[in-house]
């Protein structure tokens, strides 16, 4: 089974930038598309970013795009998050999840039940 470790989150002022990181640990990772969601006090989680396995396509929320970039290390672990010009709005706990191979990913990649694992989670705060 699947483990997904994210790292990188912490406390930056309004116009700055964090690199979110997500590993797989604990078990075998292969030809599994990658989101990242997130979570903010009071609210559901919602989709941020997702990139395909092989192919490298990219979906963003309308939220982030042109802010945030969803990266991959060669079709497998690490994949990133990197987020720039930050507002408070953004202050969530961001999730890494991971979509088999057998899921509808490619139909639904913004949706929470396309992915099978997830990770714990990394505390994003962000000040104005």
């Amino acid at each position: 089974q699947v483990q997904l470790v994210e790292s990188g989150g912490g406390l930056v002022q309004a116009g700055g930038s964090l690199r979110l990181s997500c590993a797989a640990s604990g078990g075998t990772f292969s030809d599994y598309a990658m989101g990242w969601f997130r979570q903010a006090p009071g609210k559901e989680r919602e989709f941020v970013a997702a990139i395909s396995w092989r192919g490298g396509s990219t979906y963003y929320a309308d939220s982030v795009r042109g802010r945030f970039t969803i990266s991959r290390d060669g079709a497998k672990n690490p994949v990133y998050l990197q987020m720039n010009s930050l507002e408070p709005e953004d202050t969530a706990v961001y999730y890494c999840a991971a979509a088999t191979e057998d899921s509808s990913w490619h139909l639904y990649p913004r949706l929470t039940r396309e992915y099978a694992y997830w990770g714990q989670g990394t505390q994003v705060t962000v000040s104005s």
